[in-house]
């Protein structure tokens, strides 16, 4: 608690920042997807969902693979200036290699990274002023690090219902922007972009699901660690 309440200090002498809500990148996903890949989202979402702490493995080091990717990208725009495709895939490769023997720290940042998206997306839902939303997704960070590198079981769940959470929704609503309320696709997203806290409600609900159920799942599993 005394953590909680330094950095709501903090938030507050920082003053308020703007463009601090994700929503136009989110959105930008929905509303480009098509029937065929949407389907595809919420089938992979709701494996994630439901058994991710059995694919939890291939799962990191496909984040850690898109990391490479990102930084690939990153690095010819800044240094090299030539040829991307093989830059990328050479760091793709090269971190999709790497989360192998560091499995038990990458499941460990992507568990405190999932604590941060957590207590942002609450505190959003909970209609706090969006401009301190780093301060709830801050606090999130630091406990979801400390639970994780305790307890593996937790970050394994965290982060896995936080990715099949996101799958999920995001394929929802692109099917009802684009087919269902196609009509009304504007109405629909000015909607969404009037009510910050709808989002992160929607997100919050299948992760909250799939936290329930991995842990009640996998307790059955003698293989697993408990």
């Amino acid at each position: 608690m005394t953590w909680i309440w330094t950095v709501l200090a903090v938030a507050a002498a920082e003053g308020p920042q703007e463009g601090v809500l994700p929503l136009d990148v989110m959105w930008k996903y929905v509303n480009s997807l098509g029937l065929v890949e949407a389907l595809t989202f919420i089938s992979f979402g709701s494996v994630c969902l439901f058994y991710g702490w059995r694919v939890f493995k291939i799962l990191v080091t496909i984040c850690f693979g898109l990391l490479g990717l990102f930084l690939g990208v990153w690095a010819n725009d800044q240094l090299i200036g030539g040829n991307v495709i093989w830059l990328s895939l050479i760091c793709t490769i090269f971190f999709a290699v790497l989360s192998i023997p560091f499995m038990r720290w990458g499941v460990t940042l992507l568990g405190a990274f999932s604590g941060g998206i957590l207590t942002g997306g609450v505190w959003l839902a909970a209609g706090l002023p969006d401009q301190y939303v780093w301060a709830g997704g801050l606090v999130g960070l630091i406990a979801g690090g400390m639970i994780s590198f305790i307890v593996f079981k937790v970050a394994v769940i965290l982060f896995t219902s936080l990715g099949g959470s996101t799958l999920t929704v995001v394929g929802i609503l692109a099917i009802l922007y684009s087919y269902i309320l196609a009509g009304r696709s504007e109405q629909f997203e000015a909607f969404v972009f009037a009510n910050q806290w709808l989002l992160p409600t929607l997100l919050l609900i299948p992760m909250g699901f799939g936290i329930f159920l991995q842990n009640k799942f996998s307790q059955t599993d003698q293989s697993w660690p408990t």
